[in-house]
């Protein structure tokens, strides 16, 4: 693949990733209960799918987790935070998430489907070992983690919707633009 293919293929990927984080600068967590509702999820597989060089694969969706993160939290909290409390849980259930992108051999609906209620449910017994540990709330039985992983179905549900939503406009759109610019297929697509 020359170089010139491969610069416009990542800058596409990387454009299509950059403007799926925007939206999380609607504030649709607040305006109508849609918490967790984001592109993040979709983001991760999607970096994980088809970013060739797979330093790339992480670096891109993780950097794109934190900048949104900082800019969110200023936007909306008025705090410049760079790290917060659970951040290496959540970091490394992304890291998973890009891993299951990693692993789609063929992307499909169904193959996408599969990989968004995995990835939800990595981020669900990642991400609630915070507030399970270090929180107020819950006991630090496996009773309480239970009670955590009950409380954060709702965010789940809400994340699953957003894993499907957005998993169907970056890998749907980038499939489609593959069919029709040669240019952004790989060499192994092209020998197909």
């Amino acid at each position: 693949m020359s170089l010139q293919k491969i610069n416009i293929r990542n800058s596409i990927l990387i454009l299509m990733i950059v403007g799926a984080a925007a939206t999380r600068l609607i504030n649709i967590d607040h305006l109508t209960g849609w918490g967790n509702f984001t592109p993040i999820g979709a983001i991760a597989m999607f970096g994980g799918a088809y970013f060739s060089d797979k330093w790339k694969a992480y670096l891109v969706p993780l950097m794109t987790l934190f900048i949104s993160d900082v800019v969110v939290d200023y936007i909306y909290f008025n705090k410049l935070m760079l790290f917060y409390s659970g951040a290496l849980w959540v970091y490394a259930a992304f890291a998973i998430m890009v891993l299951i992108g990693s692993l789609l051999k063929k992307v499909n609906v169904g193959s996408v489907v599969v990989a968004s209620f995995a990835s939800v449910a990595v981020h669900w017994l990642i991400t609630d070992i915070d507030p399970w540990l270090h929180g107020t709330m819950y006991s630090k039985s496996l009773i309480g983690y239970g009670q955590s992983l009950i409380a954060a179905i709702p965010f789940e549900k809400n994340m699953l919707l957003g894993n499907l939503v957005f998993s169907a406009m970056l890998f749907g759109g980038f499939e489609l633009a593959k069919s029709k610019y040669t240019i952004l297929r790989t060499n192994k697509e092209l020998a197909v």
